[in-house]
C-alpha cells in the first residue's frame, strides 16, 4: 500500500517533517476579577462532610482456571471495583437540638465489590507467547461505626417520618365510633444519603497450585488467597457553616505507609481558609 510518505520523505530537507502539521499560538491579555464574597461573617455551605474514614480487612479465597495450562506466573494486577458502599444508621439516634433531625451513633457499613486480576504466566508450549487471564473475585462484607470508639469524625443527620391518625366519636349516638370518618397526617423526609469513596486497597496475596507439580510440570488451576485491607471514605452532603478565619484540620491516613519524610520539610496539615 503507497500512500506517498515515501515519495514525500523524499524529497524532505534535513530538520523538516511534512507528516506533522503545527500552528503558533497567539498570546492574548488576562486581567484580575474582582471576587465578590458573601456579606455574611458565617455563610452556610452544603457540601460533603465526612462522616468517617475506615479500613476493612476482607478475606476472600478463589480458585481461577488457566487454559492453557500454566509452567510459571509471571506477573498478578489487582485493581478493586465497588458495587456499593451503603451506611444503615442503627439506634440510639441523638435529637439535634431545636430541631426535629436527629443524628445517628452507631451504624453499620455495607461494602460488597469486586477484585479484578490480571495473570500473565508461561505455558508449556515451546517458545509460546506469554498468556494472559482476567479474573473477577467476588467480596462483600458489612463493619461496625460506634461513636463509642471513635469511629465517627462527624455523625450522619437523619430525619425521620411520621404517620398520624385521628378518629372520630359517632356524634349522633356518642357511644361508638365513626369507622367512615378518618384524619391522616404523614410527614415525609427526604435525607442526603451517606455514600462511600474508595481511597486504597492493600494486597496481601498467596497464590499457588492446589495439586503439587515437578519443576516443569504445568497446572491449570491457580488457588488464591487474599487478605484485603480496603480504605474508604464514607461522606454526606450537609449544610455547615464555616467562620471567616477558620482554620481547616487536614488529618494523616495513618492506615496507609506514609512518604519518606524529607529533612527538614515542615508540617503542613493546617491550612487557613
Amino acid at each position: 500500500m503507497n500512500d506517498g510518505y515515501g515519495k514525500q520523505a523524499k524529497n524532505c530537507k534535513p530538520g523538516e517533517d511534512h507528516g506533522v502539521k503545527s500552528h503558533q499560538q497567539i498570546p492574548v491579555s488576562d486581567s484580575a476579577v474582582t471576587l465578590v464574597g458573601s456579606p455574611l461573617l458565617t455563610p452556610f455551605f452544603k457540601i460533603p462532610v465526612v462522616i468517617a474514614e475506615r479500613t476493612l480487612q476482607i478475606v476472600v479465597e478463589s480458585d481461577i482456571s488457566l487454559y492453557p495450562p500454566a509452567t510459571e506466573i509471571k506477573r498478578v494486577k489487582k485493581h478493586v471495583f465497588l458495587d456499593q458502599v451503603k451506611l444503615v444508621p442503627v439506634a440510639p439516634f441523638v435529637r439535634i437540638p431545636g430541631t426535629d433531625y436527629f443524628t445517628a451513633r452507631r451504624a453499620k457499613l455495607f461494602v460488597s465489590g469486586h477484585i479484578r486480576k490480571n495473570i500473565e504466566y508461561a505455558s508449556a508450549d515451546y517458545n509460546a507467547p506469554l498468556q494472559d487471564r482476567i479474573a473477577n473475585v467476588k467480596f462483600s462484607g458489612f463493619a461496625e461505626l460506634n461513636a463509642a470508639t471513635g469511629d465517627f469524625f462527624n455523625f450522619p443527620i437523619i430525619g425521620i417520618s411520621e404517620n398520624a391518625e385521628a378518629n372520630f366519636v359517632n356524634e349522633k349516638t356518642q357511644m361508638d365510633a365513626r369507622l367512615d370518618k378518618y384524619f391522616f397526617q404523614n410527614l415525609v423526609k427526604y435525607n442526603e444519603q451517606p455514600y462511600g469513596e474508595l481511597v486504597a486497597a492493600n494486597f496481601y496475596e498467596l497464590d499457588f497450585s492446589p495439586n503439587s507439580t515437578y519443576h516443569d510440570g504445568s497446572f491449570h488451576t491457580l488457588r488464591e488467597k487474599i487478605v484485603l485491607d480496603l480504605t474508604l471514605k464514607v461522606l454526606q452532603i450537609q449544610q455547615v457553616t464555616i467562620a471567616a478565619g477558620a482554620t481547616a484540620q487536614v488529618p494523616l491516613l495513618f492506615a496507609l505507609t506514609p512518604p519518606p519524610t524529607v529533612a527538614g520539610a515542615e508540617d503542613t496539615t493546617t491550612t487557613e481558609e
